[in-house]
């Protein structure tokens, strides 16, 4: 199986130019951006096979030698914090809940970073047993990824009989203190009416709900603008249940648009990747599981920290690597662009 196929492009070779680079210690790119926000993929697996993630055979595996170890994640995650200006780190998959040795990655940087927030995104399976372990190593808090309460919608969209295994998740970091707990909800066409059930539900939950347009990340390469479920629509369905008032964004770089639900307190958010793109203001750089950079989710350029950092690379010769790698990203996805194409890695093999 070749790369390509496996969803992996090929890592570019040297050192990307910094000519014109400001003399700064920070992630800055040619546009003006700083990037602050880290999602760190640990791992290629997965529980579930949602339609638009993952085919139904899942990933590829790679190979254990091929992935970022505890000490390796816990080393780079270090020097983006202490050097390269990173304020926050999520860790993503695949799904973090499916490698054994998380609650050592979670202690590991806790006990480095005790300042830095720590925060995972999983679709919740198994979580009601972790809950509580991880929030002890230092886990800040989780988002859990759930695009239905039905749970016959569930099982279609997943591929998995798995939804109640994901309530007990959430309800169970809720009482760990994993808070607060943010779901995040992709719209698709045949889950679109049971939107407002899933807002009552995580209202009555303490739950944040966020809603996602999907984004032509999927495996099977289906995804069609025409299809997709728009922001504009979903807001068209969730108001004939709830009155919805939008909130002044106080975050440039947050992705989401966010509502008061009757009133308030409770607020949904909806993030427009697609019809109302925020890659102006983005403040995120990526590893991934094998430990390359990615500097946009739809960029296939990618630079490799793992095998210089194998190789004896210095803390100050991986960043110089890193600010490299940013000082490279793109203005924006283009998913608008009519000659846009999308990237060789699906989401799953990137991290959300």
């Amino acid at each position: 199986m070749t790369l390509v196929e496996m969803g992996i492009p090929a890592v570019r070779a040297g050192l990307p130019s910094l000519d014109g680079r400001p003399d700064t210690p920070f992630l800055v790119d040619r546009f003006g951006r700083v990037a602050r926000d880290l999602r760190v993929s640990i791992t290629e697996k997965c529980s579930l096979r949602c339609t638009y993630c993952m085919p139904e055979e899942g990933l590829p595996q790679i190979p254990r030698a091929e992935r970022l170890t505890v000490a390796e994640i816990v080393r780079l995650i270090s020097l983006a914090v202490r050097e390269l200006g990173v304020r926050e780190v999520r860790f993503t998959g695949g799904d973090p809940l499916m490698r054994r040795d998380l609650e050592q990655i979670i202690a590991g940087c806790h006990e480095r970073l005790p300042d830095t927030p720590l925060a995972m995104t999983t679709n919740g399976v198994g979580l009601e047993h972790r809950a509580k372990g991880l929030a002890e190593a230092g886990l800040n808090r989780v988002n859990v990824s759930l695009d239905t309460i039905d749970r016959a919608a569930f099982a279609m969209l997943t591929r998995r009989d798995r939804r109640d295994s994901v309530l007990a998740g959430i309800r169970a970091a809720r009482l760990a203190g994993l808070a607060p707990i943010k779901v995040n909800a992709v719209l698709m066409r045949q889950t679109l009416s049971g939107a407002t059930d899933l807002l009552g539900w995580c209202i009555a939950e303490d739950c944040r709900l966020r809603f996602i347009e999907e984004m032509p990340l999927d495996a099977g390469r289906e995804w069609a603008r025409a299809s997709m479920v728009t922001a504009a629509e979903l807001l068209d369905v969730l108001g004939t249940r709830f009155t919805l008032t939008a909130i002044e964004r106080s975050d440039p770089t947050s992705p989401d648009e966010t509502w008061l639900v009757d009133g308030g307190p409770a607020t949904v958010g909806i993030i427009a990747s697609v019809t109302r793109n925020f890659c102006a203001d983005c403040d995120r750089t990526r590893l991934t599981a094998e430990g390359r950079l990615r500097s946009c989710l739809f960029s296939d350029e990618e630079f490799d920290l793992r095998d210089a950092m194998r190789g004896g690379a210095s803390d100050d010769e991986l960043a110089t690597i890193w600010r490299a790698s940013m000082w490279q990203k793109w203005a924006g996805h283009g998913i608008n662009a009519a000659d846009f194409v999308p990237p060789q890695r699906t989401m799953g093999a990137i991290g959300g």
